[in-house]
């Protein structure tokens, strides 16, 4: 019999924001005929909106329960989730979860045991919550047409650049108000460091492109090395600041894949996505550019991700990762981006970094360049990611066309 002639009997682990969040959510929604039967949780001591009959602290009353054939998961720490998972699988229950680092770190185990006990594994929240990029990309975007993914993939930071430029604040006053509104964790290094946004776009990539790739394998930087000089750099051009993730096909097949802060413009869609939303911009060969927003954070938004795919499994709905199977694409360092780097004085500048400087400027506290590298320059991250320093991708950052490189003699000229 396929799950979708049955009711759905939920075992749910984490009754946080989110948990708490869908167990309201399915509370108004009955023609789902959907229902949680169990709350597994770390904290009993802890007052919550339910019944208390419904909690338990023993994992393993969720996954042994023959009656329960759904499992939410919905915790924050990924080990405990990926046995929660994992053992969920191998019972032939399907499993819904919002766990971004856990499928992004272990997503080849997690589809062998899909296969082996042909169970499905659906995660649309874990990307960019209330938006359904993850079954765009798998169900209507041929690999072949995609030219691009592009996106604000993490609400917390987001949320913390627009209150710096919109509120003057400086970055911890920002992270503050963030953690006071719930979109930042007590401890948010994840988000600010860029990690959560790089968890993401591991997961897009393999239901963009078919190409799994570890998130330690792909360049990303966070917002923590931003500068003041930056931001009046960006408000002089007319530009806003924003943590974009990004997958873009080179012209031999291969894929560019990295997180990094980016100027962004007005004619660009991402520069409207402010606070907690996120924004992804999809590039097709023949549909152009087509633009998904929502919000990125927040209980309701990431309960109604939730909620979707425990809907989808009325129907026996699953990933078919059929790009995974067709498609042999790899990553690759071989491409030329525009950047805007900033260091604490003038001959701090490695400007043999560059193919081509096209902008300088400087004062009694920092310094700025503009101009071309190769991507490779990137794996070093000793120059640019040291303390005091900070690189900003410039809105055309794909450089298709490398300029003629300067000469030895014409960049020392620059720098006299």
């Amino acid at each position: 019999m396929s799950i979708q002639q049955k009711q759905l009997n939920i075992g749910l682990f984490g009754f946080g924001v989110v948990g708490s969040g869908l167990y309201k959510v399915l509370q108004q929604t009955p023609s789902l005929n959907a229902q949680i039967n169990k709350v597994c949780i770390k904290h009993p001591e802890k007052k919550r909106e339910a019944p208390g009959d419904l909690f338990t602290t023993n994992a393993e009353l969720l996954l042994q329960d023959e009656n329960i054939n759904v499992i939410v998961e919905l915790i924050d720490d990924a080990e405990a989730a990926y046995h929660i998972v994992t053992t969920a699988l191998k019972a032939g229950k399907a499993v819904v979860s919002a766990n971004k680092k856990l499928i992004a770190e272990h997503l080849p185990e997690l589809l062998a045991l899909q296969e082996k006990h042909n169970t499905p594994f659906l995660y649309e929240a874990a990307c960019c919550a209330s938006i359904p990029v993850v079954r765009n990309l798998e169900e209507y975007y041929d690999n072949d047409l995609l030219a691009g993914v592009t996106g604000i993939v993490n609400g917390s930071t987001n949320y913390i650049l627009t209150r710096i430029a919109e509120d003057k604040l400086d970055f911890q006053q920002a992270l503050l108000q963030a953690q006071i509104e719930g979109f930042a964790e007590s401890d948010p290094t994840l988000d600010i460091e860029g990690i959560d946004a790089v968890n993401k776009l591991s997961i897009l990539l393999a239901h963009a492109y078919g190409t799994i790739e570890h998130p330690s394998a792909i360049i990303h930087s966070g917002i923590t090395q931003l500068q003041e000089h930056d931001a009046i750099f960006a408000k002089e051009k007319g530009y806003k600041i924003k943590l974009v993730a990004q997958a873009r096909k080179q012209p031999n097949g291969d894929i560019a894949a990295f997180v990094l802060p980016q100027f962004v413009d007005q004619g660009c869609q991402l520069y409207g996505v402010g606070n907690e939303y996120n924004g992804v911009v999809i590039e097709s060969g023949f549909a152009d550019k087509q633009f998904f927003y929502g919000k990125g954070a927040g209980s309701f938004p990431t309960a109604s991700a939730v909620l979707s795919d425990v809907s989808a499994l009325r129907y026996d709905y699953r990933y078919e990762y059929k790009k995974l199977r067709t498609q042999k694409v790899k990553l690759t360092t071989d491409f030329y981006l525009r950047v805007y780097v900033s260091f604490e004085g003038l001959f701090h500048v490695p400007h043999e970094r560059f193919e081509r400087i096209e902008e300088w400027s400087s004062n009694d506290k920092r310094c700025s360049v503009v101009g071309i590298i190769h991507f490779s320059q990137l794996l070093d991250k000793g120059w640019w990611k040291k303390k005091n320093a900070s690189l900003i991708l410039l809105p055309d950052a794909f450089v298709d066309r490398l300029p003629e490189k300067v000469t030895k003699k014409e960049d020392e000229a620059v720098f006299a």
